[in-house]
């Protein structure tokens, strides 16, 4: 899948706001911060918890589970107990409107 697939209107994802969405077949969750927008698998690589579910603050998401954390700007680690990354996705604001393009 190489098209961007709207999401939202832009106004509908404020700053500092998550949200899930389904894209290309996966589950992803799309944060806005003042970086821009960002999109991950919407699972937890510890323990298959939806992230939409858990916190986000800054760049940091938080799984409801266990606590684990990453950064949604590259979906690394950022405390445990997950030990692998979470996988990123394309996302825009073009023209008012967040897209997301998943990779393939």
């Amino acid at each position: 899948m190489n098209d961007w697939v709207r999401v939202c209107a832009a106004v509908e994802l404020p700053l500092g706001a998550m949200r899930a969405a389904h894209v290309g077949g996966r589950n992803v969750v799309v944060c806005r911060t003042e970086h821009g927008v960002h999109a991950l698998d919407d699972l937890c690589t510890h323990a298959d918890a939806r992230m939409t579910d858990g916190r986000f603050r800054g760049t940091r998401l938080v799984c409801p589970l266990h606590g684990a954390a990453f950064d949604c700007r590259s979906g690394s680690v950022l405390a445990g107990p997950a030990a692998t990354a979470l996988r990123t996705h394309e996302a825009r604001i073009a023209n008012d409107v967040v897209e997301v393009r998943v990779a393939s």
